[in-house]
């Protein structure tokens, strides 16, 4: 009879007639009710009334029951510490005879191995101290079996308590375990130690990996088994080699990993070989060689189970966006699969956007527009706009792509016409004055749109809406038009400008459209010239490079190839508490590349990013300080909506007849601008703290004279020593400060201060 006999029970007092079995002198009878206790425990019972009965079958010979018992106790030690601290008191009372530490002892490997695995499971403080003997025993345990079980030990317990790690010399006997001669034992090493090093309180690695040591990894590489080999390359992908000839000796050794049967395995030796690569010369035949090897270990990957498929195509979208060349002759394995699940058919369908080039582009075509004809509706529209982005990214083909949209127009389809429409708009961008001629072939079908975005774009080629009536994306869209449209022909649309800066600030609970139409008539009332300059700008060209990621997030993500980052695309530190807080991998700066000349990564001062003032000092939003206009009040039914300041635009006197607004009304409180000539100046706030700034601390804040933006700044040094060497970097911002005066530098311990004050 099978043990699914175990997990059938229904009896009723089932706890008590346990705990009395359990007590019992027949070691069969015992083994039986342990056996119950688990099956329950497995079923998601509560047991842990029957901890202690439990515990006492500790002390058995039976290898099997042992097994149970210890099973028993891992669970509940995690779930329950409470319970383990008085379990475990029970057997460090007599502590020579303990049954735990004499379990280490066993001449059985196995239950030596189940007694040191025990012991990293419970995790309570009282009773570290305890453990540290049997397990500096277990780790030069002459069984290999115990003494990778004893180095995965050694992790569990740093966690606990990091400190007695250290000082009891377990780091050193893990780096020892490096040289093992059994490689699972150094495969568990390796593992311990990264568990470690990321860990570790002060962020910095606490095991740094040598040319020797990694010697020792490469040879036991060959002989560990696939996760032995995982916790290796992922390892090796941390080591920075010396110079190019150590950085090939390397790849030579870990390319083989690229015909293993475990994804896993390709995907971190491909890892580690894209950081190799960043030190080996572009142009040698080496990595011309490399990068060619690369690429069918990937495509394999693409013939697993959809779950695998997914998590290869997220790393490959990284590894594209990296290394483009590694498969751009490898579009075909991309296409679209009609059984493949829709998760898969976005990323492939994401990935050959990236491959697109002019060799490959009528392939590409031919392939989205049967795609559109799909009736999956988001893979059709994901579909349609990978039309656009070719377009976009392939200038060559942008009028083969033109005239596959429009041929997709004149299908009819619903979503299919919107999303047509919707990346049309970004093609005028990309090309202005180019595709004009299919304006009138779009505003044929501009009726049969109903979606936000689709309207919105419809409002970019023609005006023609109620205002209260649209979703807020489209009012947002129709606004613009109409400043747009009044600027261009302000004789003919006055009223209509008035009618809608009206609605949007007076009528309309969206605040983003009262902020906006507030923007728009305080340009227009007091400088239209400048409203011109701003409203009617030429925006910036679309490009393909918009749509990647930014090069150094995706610089740490190459970093982190088959681990869950790769396929989140974002940093561990997004979804991570905790661990690796204050570590980001990245990949080796190339060789011969240098530094800004005159600034060094270390003295360089860089605003706290945490505070407004850090995000300010973040922006570019040009180089010159503009004007600030008077500021005005908000409109009334009494007063004109664009004041007196349209005789620029129209060539005459006020249409309104009346006097400018008064400078103490709603915007002026908005925008923090009154017609008091004192200004208000915020107090200083530490824009950096002598922890980030090795011991310099800068406190500082804007403030406004005589019409002009300053930047206050108080400099201290909270070290101990003279400081000598630093230099202040101040970035790009909205107000324009150019720091025109330079800093005094103190050179006094812990004292003086100094003060900067540039003119805007």
């Amino acid at each position: 009879m099978t043990d699914s006999k175990y997990f059938t029970t229904t009896k009723k007092g089932e706890i008590f007639e346990l705990k009395s079995e359990l007590n019992s002198d027949k070691k069969e009878k015992k083994k039986e009710a342990v056996k119950k206790v688990i099956a329950s425990m497995t079923v998601g019972k509560d047991v842990s009334a029957l901890f202690p009965d439990v515990v006492n079958c500790m002390q058995t010979d039976n290898l099997e029951l042992k097994k149970l018992v210890y099973l028993y106790l891992m669970n509940y030690a995690k779930s329950q510490p409470d319970m383990a601290i008085m379990a475990v008191n029970t057997f460090v009372k007599d502590l020579p005879t303990s049954q735990l530490v004499k379990d280490c002892e066993d001449p059985n490997p196995l239950i030596r191995a189940l007694a040191v695995r025990t012991m990293g499971c419970i995790r309570v403080d009282k009773i570290t101290e305890y453990l540290c003997e049997p397990l500096r025993k277990c780790l030069k345990d002459e069984d290999p079996y115990v003494r990778k079980t004893a180095a995965v030990c050694v992790a569990k317990l740093y966690d606990i308590s990091s400190g007695l790690v250290e000082d009891q010399g377990f780091l050193e006997q893990l780096k020892e375990l490096l040289s093992d001669s059994n490689p699972m034992v150094v495969a568990n090493a390796v593992a311990a130690l990264s568990e470690i090093n990321e860990s570790s309180p002060t962020g910095q690695p606490l095991v740094e990996l040598s040319t020797s040591t990694i010697n020792k990894l490469l040879t036991a590489l060959n002989e560990c088994t696939e996760w032995g080999q995982v916790f290796i390359l992922d390892s090796l992908s941390n080591y920075t080699p010396r110079d190019e000839r150590e950085a090939q000796s390397i790849c030579e050794r870990i390319t083989p990993r690229l015909a293993h049967a475990n994804a896993a395995v390709v995907l971190s030796a491909v890892k580690v070989l894209i950081k190799m690569m960043e030190i080996l010369a572009s142009d040698t035949e080496f990595c011309t060689t490399l990068s060619k090897k690369l690429a069918p270990p990937l495509v394999t990957l693409l013939s697993s189970e959809p779950e695998v498929q997914y998590v290869a195509l997220r790393n490959i979208n990284l590894i594209v966006q990296k290394k483009p060349d590694i498969l751009k002759h490898e579009m075909k394995v991309f296409f679209v699969k009609y059984n493949d699940p829709i998760y898969v058919k976005l990323e492939k369908l994401d990935i050959m956007i990236r491959l697109a080039s002019q060799a490959n582009i009528a392939q590409v075509l031919s392939e989205l527009k049967e795609y559109a004809t799909e009736v999956d509706v988001d893979f059709v529209r994901k579909a349609v706009r990978a039309i656009g982005r070719c377009a976009i990214k392939v200038e060559p083909s942008a009028e083969r792509c033109v005239s596959t949209l429009l041929d997709l127009i004149q299908t009819k389809v619903n979503y299919v016409v919107q999303e047509a429409i919707v990346v049309i708009k970004d093609i005028f961008r990309k090309y202005p004055n180019k595709y004009e001629s299919i304006i009138s072939t779009l505003c044929e079908n501009l009726d049969t749109l109903d979606e936000p975005e689709a309207r919105a774009i419809r409002v970019y080629f023609y005006c023609g809406f109620r205002l209260r009536d649209e979703n807020a994306q489209v009012q947002l869209q129709l606004l613009t038009a109409v400043v747009k449209l009044f600027l261009k022909r302000p004789q003919h649309t006055q009223g209509l400008v008035q009618h809608v800066l009206s609605l949007a600030t007076q009528d309309s609970d969206n605040p983003d459209l009262r902020d906006r139409g507030f923007i728009y008539w305080r340009l227009l009332s007091t400088d239209p010239a400048a409203a011109k300059e701003v409203v009617l700008a030429d925006k910036p060209l679309i490009s393909e490079e918009t749509d990647l990621l930014e090069p150094t997030l995706l610089d740490e993500l190459i970093c982190h190839i088959s681990s869950l980052a790769s396929v989140y695309h974002k940093p561990p530190t997004a979804f991570v508490e905790g661990r690796s807080a204050g570590v980001r991998k990245t990949l080796p700066a190339r060789q011969g590349s240098t530094e800004e000349v005159g600034v060094t990564a270390e003295a360089t001062v860089i605003p706290n990013q945490d505070n407004l003032i850090g995000d300010l000092l973040s922006m570019d939003l040009g180089t010159t300080t503009p004007a600030v206009p008077a500021p005005v009040s908000a409109p009334t039914s009494n007063v004109d909506l664009l004041g007196g300041g349209l005789d620029v635009l129209l060539g005459g006197p006020d249409l309104g007849g009346n006097v400018a607004p008064s400078t103490t009304g709603l915007l002026g409180d908005i925008f923090g601008i009154s017609s008091s000539p004192t200004m208000y100046t915020p107090p200083k706030t530490c824009w950096l703290p002598a922890e980030k700034g090795k011991g310099l601390e800068v406190y500082g804040t804007f403030s406004r004279r005589a019409g002009q933006i300053s930047m206050d700044m108080t400099l201290t040094n909270k070290a101990m020593q003279a400081m000598a060497g630093f230099a202040i970097q101040f970035n790009k911002n909205s107000f324009g400060p150019d720091p025109r005066v330079s800093s005094r530098r103190s050179s006094t311990p812990a004292g003086p201060k100094s003060r900067v004050q540039p003119t805007a």
